[in-house]
């Protein structure tokens, strides 16, 4: 049985070339491999491409485009050299930790994926496994970070943290009490480095061209996937069109010459949900659900085949993450190390008992969110999930042969529900 520990630590070598050249006509694309000159802790420096792949036996490289600017139909390119994740320079790393992977990169992508479309407020998401686990606007970058971790602090463990504002001494002792792979932000504040430095295997990423991340919003690239006989999928990436309100569509439908609509138009406040809502569902994996509430996830369901069964596990987790962030709030532990407590003898099961029923009577802090699919409800099932859970408002794509039976439950609920639909899906694989 190989050594899985050994694994993780042994930094492969790679046979990817150091250019590439990839021709669209008579159009051609040159990328350099990138490699970065990493100081050793015995003052030697050793030159590195990615450390490795999505497994540590798989090799991997990252690519940045030096010459050439395609244009194929509403894909064009930036200028060479403006990028984001395939510029990063070694004089970026602010603290190399142990050298990003594959991994590591990617869900730094996917984070800039999610928040570029946030720049107007602070905003901090974390990643694991490039889909979010929490995500949130706030009053300052601190705030959002720690909405965002409280969302979901089990699946935070060892996750990338997208910022995008400069991080503060606040944001920085935040960040510490956790563990994480990967900060990243357009700048670092005097004493906020020195705090982060403190946990030693912690990379810390410096991407200037955050603060410009609403320029990317319109921008389409071609999105490649390798097939299993080397062929390639080649497809215009997505781009979010549901910005403003003005982009939200009447929820209505006919059947069988009957014309349903829901009767109760969103607030203010749900209709800034949706599309704060809308822009985090723009980077989870398909089928998914989630659910928002005051500009922060409560729930993240990703990756199901079906529907309702996503929705269910969005909810389920929503349970878990509450009495979690409860849990550590009274005792400053997990609520998996207080059930060890209880089953050592070391704790009364009386405050397990207590979290569960305030959990409960709580319903997870899900009543009043707004419930996000990134497609349509096929059966009104799904819906029934959010609603039996007091989430007051969706949004959806709309366009279900059966769209009259959801619209029916949202005017059937008390007290009832709003729901927009987009129009458009907003799948992801």
């Amino acid at each position: 049985m190989a050594d899985l520990k050994k694994m993780y630590t042994t930094i492969l070598g790679d046979s990817f070339p150091m250019e590439m050249k990839i021709s669209f006509g008579d159009q051609t694309l040159v990328y350099k491999k990138k490699t970065w000159k990493i100081f050793m802790d015995d003052g030697s420096v050793d030159e590195r491409g990615v450390r490795y792949g999505e497994n540590p036996d798989q090799e991997a490289a990252l690519y940045e485009l030096v010459n050439g600017n395609l244009a194929l139909g509403d894909c064009q390119y930036i200028t060479p050299g403006n990028g984001l994740v395939s510029s990063i320079n070694v004089e970026d790393m602010l603290q190399v930790g142990k050298h990003p992977g594959k991994i590591n990169l990617t869900d730094i992508d996917n984070g800039l994926n999610i928040i570029k479309y946030m720049m107007d407020k602070p905003a901090a998401t974390i990643l694991k496994h490039n889909n979010p686990c929490g995500a949130a606007i706030g009053s300052s970058i601190s705030d959002a970070y720690n909405k965002a971790n409280r969302t979901d602090r089990i699946a935070a463990f060892g996750g990338c943290v997208i910022l995008n504002r400069a991080c503060d001494k606040a944001t920085a002792e935040a960040i510490s009490d956790n563990y994480l792979e990967v900060v990243v932000a357009p700048e670092f504040e005097d004493g906020s480095l020195d705090i982060l430095k403190g946990r030693k295997n912690l990379r810390v990423i410096k991407i200037a061209r955050i603060d410009r991340l609403a320029e990317f919003e319109k921008f389409r690239f071609a999105d490649f996937k390798s097939l299993i006989d080397g062929g390639l999928m080649v497809q215009q990436s997505a781009v979010n069109s549901i910005r403003t309100v003005a982009d939200l569509k009447p929820a209505a439908s006919t059947s069988k010459g009957i014309d349903y609509k829901v009767e109760r138009e969103p607030t203010q406040r749900e209709i800034d949900d949706m599309l704060f809502g809308w822009a985090v569902e723009h980077g989870v994996t398909s089928n998914s659900v989630i659910f928002v509430k005051d500009g922060c996830t409560v729930g993240v369901g990703t990756g199901e085949q079906d529907r309702v069964g996503v929705a269910e596990i969005a909810v389920h987790k929503a349970y878990v993450k509450y009495a979690d962030i409860i849990c550590y709030d009274q005792f400053g532990i997990p609520y998996a190390d207080l059930n060890l407590e209880i089953e050592a003898g070391k704790r009364d099961k009386a405050d397990r008992e207590a979290i569960d029923a305030k959990t409960k009577e709580d319903k997870a802090g899900l009543p009043g969110s707004v419930m996000i699919s990134d497609a349509f409800f096929p059966f009104r099932d799904g819906a029934d999930v959010g609603i039996r859970q007091g989430a007051s408002a969706i949004l959806q794509a709309g366009g279900s042969m059966r769209d009259c039976d959801t619209i029916v439950a949202c005017n059937e609920a008390n007290p009832k529900v709003a729901m927009k639909f987009t129009g458009q899906r907003s799948f992801k694989h």
